[in-house]
């Protein structure tokens, strides 16, 4: 058995581990020239913030809605991934990075386990 390991809103969650006044803010993280968003908090994309949104397009909408934009921070995001990475360790010896937020698990020597209460418990740590 596999397991996909996504984080949700990565970027925007990396962010307010570190500033937990941005918490329930619209948060718009640009790539690195700051030209396009690459990232959007749940509150951001329900504003129609869409995905690789040119920033000049939607600098009124960034001002009318108080949005909280970033730059991007691999540093940061990189740090925060090798976290979650180093925690689905401690659950499982076989995990694959696929991406900075996104990584495979398996569970192939697991038959006894309750794989519900185990995949919860994993997701409530990390």
């Amino acid at each position: 058995m596999f397991g996909l390991v996504d984080c949700n809103n990565f970027y925007a969650s990396c962010e307010r581990v570190f500033n937990p006044n941005l918490c329930s803010k619209p948060l718009v993280i640009l790539f690195n020239n700051d030209g396009c968003a690459i990232a959007r908090s749940n509150e951001a994309k329900a504003l129609d913030i869409p995905m690789g949104a040119p920033t000049h397009k939607f600098e009124n909408i960034f001002k009318q809605h108080n949005m909280q934009v970033f730059s991007s921070n691999y540093a940061l995001h990189g740090d925060m991934s090798s976290r979650v990475i180093n925690i689905l360790s401690n659950f499982t010896p076989d995990v694959e990075i696929y991406s900075i937020d996104e990584s495979f698990s398996e569970f192939s020597s697991f038959e006894n386990y309750d794989m519900q209460a185990y995949c919860e418990k994993i997701k409530y740590v990390v």
